[in-house]
């Protein structure tokens, strides 16, 4: 029998708990009615079950019956803040939205947690699987490794995977070796000068055409001063500055969204963005306050993982249906605190239903974003099927 035969009688099971959490989504890292789903759902699994401290985490081990390394599997469980406009008869209507798929993450990363248990005796090796809150925001990964998800069973994982959906074409699997996604930081650029009235600009300071030059620098800096090899994408997405037509304010801020491929781009973008901001309030007679954070760092796949991924689906469902991606994806994930501290890939699998047309299709985050919960056997084949290669290769 192989993973995808045993996940066939598990499929209606699975089904009905991502639809039982897809009608109830909660945000951020307190999930206390997710987490006690997923809880329920792992019962009978024999495994050694912890939960977060800090925030609805739950972590469950499963021991193999003969010796071999440890993996580490992640489905992560929390919704967005958007209203959902799908339709579905089991659409949320809590003001939440599963639109990023977490639902069935955890469905699928509870039947590989089946599957695998259900093979305890010949498992060689043992397998963390990471349930985790917040990844939306501000962030689960981070505290579960602080409370110790990498060390739970007394080794380092030797390899750490996690799979997202996404649309597209259902039942295909992609990766990217390297950097897979973005790593997300925030900007907020404040110009600080001397208000005064609109009729006498000669006797203010006004922050206003600075905070204007600093905007279309910005752009200019980032295909000047950075290679099209390791691109930034600095989106801009907030102005404030004065409410009245006729007084210039005192001070003026820009801030935005800023993508990064790299750990050199992400440590000298804002270095050159204090330089650039600097030099224009000084050419003005203003003083600039840089406020740069840190979200998520790229998430960067290990080769020898990713190839690993890239012959276990190969073998199990057809060359035809796995691909590897050309582009990094701009969208960022938590996942990739993990693989700083363990190599592993993060790959993806597509499944938008066939009655939905691809081109106009909804995206991860949009209302109407909808998913075809059929793949559900596949997907949690294909992380037992992962976890369990990585561990017969000691």
């Amino acid at each position: 029998m192989t993973f995808l035969e045993d996940a066939r009688p598990l499929q209606d099971d699975l089904v009905a708990l991502r639809r039982t959490l897809h009608t109830n989504p909660e945000v951020g890292t307190h999930l206390p009615w997710t987490q006690q789903q997923v809880l329920r759902a792992l019962e009978g699994c024999g495994l050694e079950v912890t939960t977060g401290e800090s925030l609805t985490s739950v972590v469950a081990v499963l021991r193999g019956g003969r010796p071999g390394p440890t993996v580490l599997l992640r489905g992560d469980m929390d919704g967005l803040p958007v209203v959902e406009q799908t339709g579905l008869d089991y659409a949320s209507t809590n003001g939440n939205m599963h639109a990023c798929g977490h639902d069935l993450h955890t469905a699928a990363l509870v039947g590989a947690a089946r599957l695998l248990s259900a093979r305890r005796a010949e498992l060689p090796g043992t397998v963390t699987f990471m349930f985790q809150p917040g990844e939306e925001g501000p962030g689960g990964a981070e505290p579960m490794i602080r409370e110790g998800v990498l060390d739970i069973t007394g080794e380092r994982p030797v390899a750490a995977y996690g799979l997202h959906v996404n649309p597209g074409p259902r039942g295909e699997f992609s990766y990217r070796p390297g950097t897979a996604m973005a790593g997300a930081n925030n900007l907020a650029v404040t110009f600080h000068g001397r208000g005064g009235h609109g009729s006498q600009p000669h006797t203010a300071l006004d922050p206003v055409p600075a905070v204007c030059e600093f905007g279309t620098a910005l752009q200019s800096m980032v295909t000047r001063r950075f290679s099209v090899f390791d691109p930034v994408v600095a989106t801009m997405t907030g102005l404030s500055a004065g409410a009245a037509n006729n007084v210039i304010p005192d001070s003026a801020t820009i801030s935005g969204d800023v993508r990064t491929l790299s750990r050199e781009t992400t440590d000298r973008f804002p270095r050159l963005v204090r330089e650039l901001a600097q030099g224009i309030a000084a050419s003005h007679g203003l003083r600039a306050d840089v406020e740069w954070s840190e979200l998520y760092p790229p998430t960067v796949n290990d080769a020898a993982e990713t190839a690993l991924v890239s012959e276990t689906l190969t073998r199990m469902f057809g060359a035809q249906r796995v691909s590897q991606n050309r582009d990094p994806r701009m969208g960022s994930e938590d996942f990739s605190f993990v693989l700083q501290e363990v190599p592993g890939c993060y790959f993806f699998l597509h499944c938008t239903p066939p009655e939905v047309d691809l081109a106009s299709a909804g995206w991860n985050h949009s209302p109407t974003v909808r998913f075809d919960d059929s793949v559900l056997g596949a997907q949690a084949a294909a992380l037992a099927g992962v976890a369990w290669e990585r561990l017969a290769r000691g």
